[in-house]
């Protein structure tokens, strides 16, 4: 999954099962080891136990420091990180899960900049009345639901809910790299809506969604997002899974419809947990292609007179090495991205601003706006490596390195995108632009933890 491990949908079911008769309860996934896969879990198990509540805590909190070294100190086109050369708490997440009988919740609050930097991307709450930005910011995940007892189970939850688009997870204590890939850090976080987990056979699930769009807390023309997960699992050392999407997410324009499809394929090749050397070997590849259409553009090919092409392209590919008995890995990869429109492209951050531009809710306002008219072209790439400390599995200490470029300029450059001394109460003159440029290089170090 863009994004949360595979659990994620299970945890709440596998504790109900388990409080049923346990001669009867048929649990998926059981026995398949998945903490070692890119966007999952890496806990064995919880160190809580509660028949009716089993309480989550997480922390995570990052240094970085960008070699552009912009004098405002803020970060453009991530949502993991915020603000460069200070000591940040990213994420914070309280709550946990509740099970009674065959009724199921998930309540996660969550307050860092995270709870900033995630809800700047959706525009939605600019239609209507009361700020849907403000109402659902400190929440990150908040369902209920209803197990039935058919197959190995089926799940009817509603609510808002990580999405799994673009394979990593929301809580990086789940994932291989820090800063996601493009691939990941363009697509949605969560959803907000109805989705059906159906587990037909052990090793399958089929997870349609009514939702109200493209990350987003409201709904920004008339029809919902509608779209499905289906996740195989046969084994613990394989995994596939697709994502798709379809829905109208360009507000005000209720004839240009999306469509988005997301893959990926995890491998682990070598496994050996109670080695000293050498203990675990896996890859992960995800390939995703989407497009718009309507209302003046056209999908993947120009037309003079549908409008330009308006498509998304990308991939990545990581692969992790554990050491020592699983206690250390090292992780190498990275990915690419095209983009023309930029629809899902992160827009900069301060003068730049993410706000609509009230004539036109799909382009962005303020001083110096980042142009995403149709036609716009984007291409991007990237690349990181990490290594990774594990004492336990409730402590992660991450130091990574990152290199990301674009062909147009995108990133925070030395004079920042705030002001001429980077502060917000600062005068802009008549000539200051923000500083933008192609690329960036920076090492981040990370201490996550989870409970």
């Amino acid at each position: 999954m863009k994004k949360i491990f595979l659990a994620a949908g299970l945890l709440g079911c596998s504790h109900l099962l388990q409080a049923q008769d346990s001669t009867a309860a048929k649990i998926p996934f059981d026995g398949i080891e998945t903490n070692w896969q890119n966007g999952s879990d890496r806990r064995d198990s919880s160190v809580f136990h509660g028949k009716y509540f089993i309480p989550t805590v997480m922390l995570d909190v990052n240094y970085t420091h960008s070699f552009n070294n912009p004098n405002d100190n803020t970060v453009v086109g991530s949502t993991a990180l915020a603000r460069n050369n200070e000591v940040q708490v990213s994420h914070l997440s309280l709550g946990g899960d509740f099970m009674y009988e065959n009724v199921r919740a998930r309540v996660l609050l969550q307050m860092g900049t995270r709870s900033q930097v995630v809800p700047r991307n959706d525009v939605s709450p600019y239609r209507g009345q009361y700020n849907l930005a403000d109402v659902y910011r400190y929440l990150s995940e908040a369902y209920a639901g209803y197990h039935f007892n058919k197959w190995y189970g089926i799940n009817v939850d509603a609510g808002l809910f990580m999405s799994y688009i673009g394979l990593n997870s929301y809580y990086q204590a789940e994932n291989w790299e820090y800063q996601a890939s493009y691939t990941s850090d363009n697509t949605p976080w969560f959803f907000n809506g109805i989705r059906v987990q159906i587990y037909p056979t052990k090793h399958l699930k089929i997870e349609p969604w009514i939702i109200n769009g493209w990350q987003s807390y409201g709904r920004f023309n008339k029809m919902p997002g509608v779209g499905a997960n289906i996740t195989w699992n046969p084994t613990s050392s394989f995994k596939l899974l697709t994502n798709d999407y379809y829905g109208s997410d360009a507000g005000g324009l209720p004839g240009r419809k999306r469509f988005h499809s997301d893959n990926s394929m995890l491998v682990r090749y070598f496994n050996r947990p109670q080695s000293t050397g050498i203990s675990r070997m896996a890859f992960s590849l995800t390939g995703d292609l989407g497009f718009e259409k309507g209302d003046g553009v056209n999908g993947f090919k120009d037309d003079p007179v549908k409008g330009p092409a308006q498509y998304f392209l990308s991939a990545m590919f990581y692969n992790r090495i554990w050491f020592a008995k699983n206690k250390f890995a090292w992780t190498i990869g990275g990915g690419v991205m095209n983009n023309p429109g930029r629809y899902l492209v992160l827009y900069p951050t301060g003068q730049a601003s993410p706000l609509p531009n009230p004539n036109n809710p799909t382009q962005t306002e303020g001083a110096y706006p980042f142009s995403a008219n149709p036609g716009d072209q984007f291409h991007a790439w990237d690349c990181s490596t990490n290594f990774d400390w594990m004492p336990n599995q409730s402590f992660l200490f991450r130091i990574e390195y990152v290199h990301r470029h674009a062909d147009v300029p995108y990133f925070a450059g030395a004079g920042g995108v705030t002001s001429p001394n980077g502060y917000t109460t600062t005068p802009l003159p008549a000539d200051w632009r923000p500083d933008l440029v192609k690329s960036e290089d920076r090492i981040i170090f990370a201490m996550l933890f989870r409970l």
